[in-house]
């Protein structure tokens, strides 16, 4: 799927706890001023008429209808059928409101409503680190190429998404890769999320500083610290990153595991990598006992750090060879080696959402117009 020179208008919104955010993508890109209202999230008829509002003055600076509606929503939901059920940060859609079906209604267009994890994904899958890497390998020769994207976001809290083929895999409750709730390595009896966030860093570092946790500085500058461009507790820093690091390699080694994929980092904390991919490595390149105390790979695969020259070289090398066809005298090109690599967002996060979102919408139109 290549939809940058595609000509169709959709609608997007980006709808956060504070600001409702609406614009239109057409050719992966926006091609209006955004919309910005303030969001309206404890009454339910105030915050559809936020919704319509924003959506309608976007129309306003359009030269042509648009095709579809298409954005993420934060969940819980059953995003196929574009109901709503959030009591969380959205407390007007409690009990279930079927927010699809009235946009449908009002704005006479297909709605297509999606997590913002997934989106994301789908987003880097489109025009992100998928096309990226698979460019790459095509380049160094490689006949390896993917098919399947696993992305994370490593933010307020961490969550994920799959992309295989051009399809969003979202399970059969709208409930696909909810990473979040991932068994945490470093305390088994929690969820992963705590050890996987702005909060874990936080956390940690105020707990090997001994300091309060409200006192900790913020994740960039505790990667400041870390990297010696800050004033603090250095040994405190290294090892709050070394820590998510830890927990977010068990994670992806289950991953790994069940979706054999490239796998993209987003999210603010995706930008302190370095601080953390070491460790994340160590967890997913290393092992895992039988009963008997023999020692297995912890994956079959061997996972590389796209970000790191030298690692990335040796992804795109792989270990191809020439093999001959039994009774012939063809060859083909055999890559033998089982490989993960990890890579950072190729598109700022927002955008991918963007993106991911104006992509779906035109792909399943196009399912249902073939």
């Amino acid at each position: 799927m290549d939809y940058k020179n595609d000509d169709r208008v959709v609608l997007t919104l980006d709808a956060g706890g504070t600001n409702f955010v609406f614009s239109a993508m057409q050719g992966n890109k926006e091609v209006v001023e955004s919309v910005r209202l303030p969001a309206e999230v404890q009454v339910l008829e105030k915050s559809l008429e936020t919704i319509e509002t924003g959506f309608r003055q976007v129309m306003e600076k359009l030269d042509e209808k648009p095709v579809a509606i298409s954005f993420a929503f934060p969940g819980p939901a059953d995003y196929p059928n574009g109901i709503i059920d959030n009591v969380g940060n959205l407390p007007s859609f409690a009990g279930g409101v079927p927010l699809g079906p009235w946009l449908e209604k009002r704005f006479d267009m297909p709605v297509f409503i999606n997590n913002d994890g997934d989106l994301f994904v789908y987003g880097e899958a489109i025009a992100g680190l998928l096309p990226k890497v698979n460019q790459m390998l095509a380049q160094a020769g490689s006949p390896k190429r993917y098919n399947t994207l696993f992305g994370v976001t490593l933010g307020t809290g961490f969550g994920g998404g799959m992309v295989h083929k051009g399809d969003l895999f979202i399970g059969d409750n709208s409930n696909a890769t909810e990473v979040w709730l991932l068994r945490n390595k470093v305390r088994p009896e929690c969820f992963i999320e705590d050890g996987a966030s702005i909060r874990a860093v936080r956390n940690s570092y105020a707990k090997n500083a001994d300091i309060d946790p409200d006192a900790a500085p913020s994740p960039k500058e505790i990667a400041d610290i870390a990297l010696g461009q800050a004033e603090g507790n250095k040994a405190a820093a290294i090892e709050a990153y070394r820590e998510l690091g830890e927990v977010v390699g068990e994670a992806l080694s289950t991953v790994g595991t069940l979706f054999d994929s490239l796998i993209v980092l987003g999210g603010g904390l995706s930008k302190s990598h370095r601080l953390f991919m070491p460790a994340v490595l160590d967890v997913m390149n290393g092992s895992i006992q039988k009963y008997d105390g023999t020692e297995l790979d912890r994956i079959v695969q061997k996972v590389y750090d796209l970000e790191d020259p030298g690692q990335q070289t040796e992804f795109l090398k792989g270990q191809t060879k020439m093999i001959s066809i039994p009774g012939t005298d063809e060859t083909l090109a055999y890559d033998p080696l089982k490989r993960i690599g990890i890579g950072t967002a190729v598109l700022d996060t927002s955008h991918a959402v963007s993106v991911g979102a104006y992509a779906f919408a035109l792909n399943e139109l196009d399912k249902y117009s073939s």
